[in-house]
């Protein structure tokens, strides 16, 4: 085995069997397959049997399964090793094996290893060995959670408040009021510190000062407003935060306190200012299907995609699912139908697809087959996987299976997951572990290219 090729199939899951296949294997009892390919390299099975022996009691087998990788020197198998040793009550030898990695500097290891550390009571240690790590955001935000089981909150503070003082301009331009932070989530990091020292005014004061207010859909702000009742703040930053974040964290709330209405009234009232609707559409919807109101989420789905640029695909999608979901499928293909009329009768396939699981419901299965067919775009790859899942549907599983195959670089996945259900595996093992080239990328010679990908 090779490190650099066990982390090029794992991190892009080509050339192997990728976990989903491995708990499918699992589930449909092929136990010997994946004890057979574990053997084999196959990292994601020997993974999912080392755990399993590991819960039936047979511990040092497990931990034979992952030795050879483990003897690549390849960091994801020694985190594996670890956490089945601490998992046992063997925290002291996944510290043992865990620090020569986080010596080297990868920084998932170095991560790992101070939680670990931090969990078995020696937060001080893992915090001194992240400190010289500070500037990056991802070490950072270890320290601050290894500072408070070391209650060194303290410490970790006066680190970032020097960080956010030593923040430099962005650029060049005079104009630009952007500074350039390291680590970027320091006023981040430095509220949630303040926050639970019970500080909470300092906390709110560094939030406001933020350039970048939310991250991955929730803004800390609102968050903190919530937890701590603070509902005139949070309704007053709800008016102001352009995302629309702060106003679904209002509507969360009132929603739990059980004022249903004054929720609606929030979206509603976001999703009245310039593009906002756009924002929250869905979290109403799913508000109001939360709350019997199928019907009333429907007709707001479908009043927003008839505004002028509103037919976005996921939108029009999420509607054909509320359709489909609430019994009205032949209402969900009138509704496409309006929009394929509205184009001038062109209807690519990212709309046209959501007619498939429509017709099935209203008993056209065969029809959507054969619509599927004969669309401009039905036999491209993507194409493909709708058609097969329709295929499936009607009991024509091998004929899905050879649409699949019709374009292998693209639908191995599926195909091998078609084809266990089939219980044809040495088939699907033999299609998931075709070898995919890896990507060159040729060396820049100075001139910009004027072909696609720009």
């Amino acid at each position: 085995m090779d490190a650099a090729d066990l982390d090029y199939r794992a991190r892009t899951l080509t050339g192997c069997i990728p976990p989903p296949l491995v708990a499918q294997l699992l589930e449909l009892g092929h136990e010997r397959e994946v004890e057979l390919q574990a053997s084999r390299g196959e990292w994601f099975c020997a993974l999912e049997w080392a755990r399993l022996l590991g819960h039936r009691g047979r511990r040092e087998q497990a931990l034979e399964v992952l030795a050879p990788y483990v003897a690549t020197n390849w960091w994801p198998a020694a985190q594996a090793r670890a956490e089945l040793l601490e998992g046992w009550g063997r925290a002291e030898e996944a510290i043992a094996l865990s620090r020569s990695y986080a010596e080297a500097g990868d920084r998932l290891a170095l991560v790992f290893f101070a939680r670990l550390l931090a969990r078995h009571g020696r937060g001080g240690e893992a915090f001194m060995l992240l400190c010289a790590g500070i500037q990056d955001w991802f070490l950072a935000e270890c320290l601050v959670d290894v500072a408070e089981a070391a209650g060194m909150d303290e410490e970790a503070a006066a680190l970032l408040e020097a960080r956010v003082e030593a923040a430099v301009p962005a650029c060049d331009d005079p104009d630009c009021n952007n500074l350039r932070m390291e680590p970027s989530n320091a006023i981040d990091l430095l509220a949630a510190i303040r926050e639970r020292q019970g500080r909470i005014e300092e906390a709110i004061v560094l939030l406001h000062t933020r350039e970048v207010a939310s991250v991955n859909g929730r803004d800390q702000l609102a968050d903190l407003l919530a937890r701590h009742d603070r509902i005139t703040e949070l309704r007053a930053y709800a008016a102001s935060e352009h995302h629309g974040h702060a106003a679904q964290r209002l509507a969360e709330v009132l929603e739990e306190s059980g004022d249903v209405e004054g929720a609606i009234a929030v979206y509603r009232t976001f999703g009245a200012t310039p593009s906002g609707m756009w924002r929250v559409i869905v979290p109403l919807s799913e508000l109001l299907v939360r709350h019997g109101r199928g019907d009333e989420a429907i007709e707001v789905m479908r009043a927003f995609t008839e505004r002028p640029g509103g037919a976005e695909d996921w939108i029009v999608h999420t509607l054909c699912t509320l359709y489909a979901d609430h019994g009205r499928p032949r209402d969900g293909l009138a509704h496409l139908n309006a929009l394929k009329a509205r184009s001038g009768g062109r209807e690519d396939w990212d709309l046209f697809q959501m007619r498939l699981p429509l017709m099935a419901d209203c008993g056209l299965l065969d029809e959507a087959i054969e619509q599927a067919r004969a669309h401009p775009e039905g036999d491209t790859w993507y194409a493909a996987w709708a058609l097969s899942d329709m295929l499936v549907k009607a009991g024509r599983a091998e004929e899905a299976a050879a649409v699949l195959e019709r374009h292998p670089t693209f639908n191995s996945s599926l195909r091998a997951e078609l084809l266990i259900d089939l219980g044809r595996i040495e088939n699907a093992v033999r299609v998931l572990q075709q070898p995919t080239p890896k990507p060159t990328t040729p060396a820049w010679d100075g001139a910009y290219s004027t072909e696609p990908p720009f």
